[in-house]
């Protein structure tokens, strides 16, 4: 296993670990994120649903803005994690080509292998400024 792949299996599994802290008491679809920072620091989160379906956010978000909120602004990758496949939907992947354009995005799919892809494969096209 290559240097990146074993990074990016660990990576996966802080997702996983974030996953479980996660409130999805409506849905009751779980996910967790975590974050790689260009210094090698982690930075997870929990998706967080409310009553007022509108006011819910996303794991990958939540991870992404307490990177910011911390002054991180290189982001190299985030892991994605939920109890199936899942991907990000598209206000996430409009936020990560924002705040983490170049990052490589980490999911699992359904034979258990990790599929990696770049922020701009997800949402080609992409409104920008």
């Amino acid at each position: 296993m290559s240097d990146s792949n074993t990074q990016y299996t660990r990576l996966m599994e802080r997702a996983r670990q974030a996953r479980e802290r996660a409130y999805a008491p409506y849905s009751n679809f779980k996910v967790g994120a975590a974050l790689l920072t260009a210094g090698g620091e982690v930075i997870t989160g929990g998706n967080v649903e409310n009553a007022s379906y509108g006011l819910s956010m996303c794991a990958e978000r939540v991870a992404l803005f307490a990177a910011v909120a911390r002054g991180e602004r290189d982001i190299r990758a985030i892991a994605v994690a939920a109890g199936t496949r899942a991907i990000p939907c598209g206000a996430c992947r409009q936020v990560m080509l924002e705040l983490a354009p170049e990052a490589d995005v980490i999911t699992r799919e359904e034979d258990g292998s990790l599929r990696v892809q770049k922020v701009k494969e997800l949402l080609p096209d992409a409104f920008t400024l």
